[in-house]
């Protein structure tokens, strides 16, 4: 798909014509749509920009540092020579930017992988570097004589966004650095310094390794894993409980016995799994979200009860949380219960993500309030969780509640709190 002319411009051959409604599927292509949408001036060039990109009148793309130019035909065959700018970074904004992707190994791990998560472009904002383009930074010149964004520079846009859903190296180049610079930059800043490297002794001493061998014990071998977790010992007896022995807290005690039994169970096996070594720690539950964990393995009515009042909720409100932890764990439990102010960035990428969801005429009616999205005149509301999906929520006698997991598109979510209360999505 892509041909390298030279070491500082890629040239992509014309793309098919569009199919579907959506031009940018990542939130990165998103958000340089929006950059688009946002700054010009007549709504009606752009819609034009998106029919024409649609009908596949973008030529081949160029992408050079600080522009790209593409040629686009009108729907008489008139072809016009379309370029967008974007203010290239300087040498001192690369070398922060290296420097804040080296700190973060998951940085350049993930923009091997053709991905650009949020916390990269936050990183970088907080470094001074706007990686992204904003409001009025796409900077249009079209041979048609237009002095604002025409139909063909924005056609070139949607098929940029294109071209960045698959590879955000694009934007680096287009900020002013090819591929190879980047990691060649990120390898050499990430090294030790020749003489530091040279002074090194490679190895250990024979001698040492040798009498270290015989002090320490070998490692144990990995414990096996049985077929399923043990069961603790019963309590029930024939005989009557002495006095000041709750029978039901000792109901309770057994009831968490078999549960820590069967999690231990569960994280052995994930333990003794292949690439175990390589996964991520999650972070430790909370008590009121351990609570809810173990109320969502049914422990009958006297268990629910304590469980309910040590995590400070009701009957009603833990079976609420129930159904939230088993649609998606403690991220569902987090947006079922917490609010939180939606800012920045994160704001700007929500937005974003709403605006390029539906066309404008079929977009609906939003209210909203921190990170919950409510449908005007429908009883649908979208929550958005700290890392940027959505969650489809509906109103059942006066309260919300979860009616699916997560997605990272709001269109789908919202279909699926239509489909849930049984209207048309």
């Amino acid at each position: 798909m892509t041909r390298y002319d030279n070491d500082a411009e890629r040239t992509f051959v014309a793309l098919p014509p569009a199919q579907g409604r959506g031009f940018a599927q990542t939130w990165w292509g998103r958000a340089w749509l929006k950059a688009l949408e946002d700054a010009a001036m007549d709504t009606a060039q752009v819609k034009t920009g998106r029919r024409l990109a649609r009908a596949g009148a973008v030529g081949a793309v160029s992408v050079r540092p600080g522009r790209i130019t593409a040629v686009v035909q009108d729907r008489d065959r008139t072809a016009h020579r379309a370029d967008v700018l974007l203010e290239r970074l300087s040498d001192a904004q690369w070398d922060r930017f290296v420097d804040m992707a080296i700190e973060r190994s998951g940085h350049v791990a993930a923009l091997l992988d053709r991905d650009m998560p949020p916390h990269l472009v936050e990183d970088a904002a907080a470094a001074g570097i706007d990686l992204l383009p904003g409001m009025g930074d796409l900077e249009p010149e079209c041979d048609c004589g237009a002095w604002d964004h025409c139909g063909h520079t924005a056609a070139l846009c949607y098929q940029v966004a294109r071209l960045l859903d698959q590879d955000p190296f694009v934007l680096l180049l287009l900020r002013g650095r090819t591929e190879s610079a980047v990691l060649d930059a990120l390898q050499t800043h990430g090294s030790p310094p020749a003489e530091e490297a040279a002074s090194r002794t490679e190895g250990v001493d024979a001698a040492e390794a040798y009498a270290a061998g015989q002090l320490l014990p070998p490692l144990p071998a990995p414990p096996g894993l049985r077929e399923g977790p043990g069961a603790p010992p019963s309590l029930e007896t024939e005989a009557a409980p002495p006095p000041g022995i709750d029978p039901a807290g000792l109901a309770f005690l057994a009831f968490l016995a078999s549960r820590t039994a069967a999690e231990a169970h569960r994280l052995l096996a994930e333990t003794l799994r292949s690439g175990h070594d390589r996964q991520a720690v999650g972070p430790e539950p909370t008590v009121a979200q351990d609570a809810v964990r173990l109320a969502a393995g049914d422990p009958g009515p006297a268990a629910l009860d304590r469980l309910g009042e040590g995590s400070g909720r009701t009957r009603e409100e833990l079976a609420e949380a129930v159904h939230a932890w088993r649609l998606g764990g403690a991220a569902a439990l987090y947006v079922l219960e917490e609010e939180w102010a939606v800012a920045g960035d994160t704001l700007a990428r929500a937005r974003a993500a709403l605006e390029s969801a539906w066309e404008e005429d079929e977009r609906p009616s939003l209210r909203v309030r921190a990170n919950r999205w409510t449908v005007v005149g429908a009883p649908h509301q979208l929550r958005l969780d700290r890392e940027g999906r959505w969650w489809p929520y509906r109103r059942e006698g006066g309260r919300w509640v979860p009616v699916g997991g997560a997605t990272q598109d709001p269109a789908t979510a919202l279909a699926s709190a239509a489909l849930a209360t049984g209207d048309e999505p």
